[in-house]
């Protein structure tokens, strides 16, 4: 895992505001977002409800920044995208 990655995601998991290279992590009215290339792709509320989504980018990054969230395992075959063993199309879904 990507040392951006690990540090993006230990920010965001403890509430904190991060900005490096592509990836921020920002709040509004309580939840936190992380953001990659300005796409929010996971939100963490107020009651630690986890959701995340790649909205609609399949890439290598997308995937590995998702990876370092808990409870996330996303896997790629046959061009298709798996979560935590079930095909996913990307959608915004709570995983906790």
């Amino acid at each position: 895992m990507k040392q951006i990655t690990k540090d993006s995601i230990n920010a965001f998991l403890n509430r904190k505001t991060f900005t490096r290279q592509n990836m921020k992590v920002r709040e509004m009215n309580g939840k936190f977002y992380l953001k990659l290339h300005g796409n929010i792709i996971a939100v963490l509320h107020e009651d630690n409800t986890l959701q995340i989504t790649n909205c609609g980018w399949f890439s290598n990054t997308t995937k590995e920044r998702l990876n370092g969230l808990p409870n996330v395992n996303i896997y790629q075959k046959n061009w298709n995208w798996y979560l935590n063993g079930k095909e996913w199309e990307g959608n915004l879904i709570t995983v906790n």
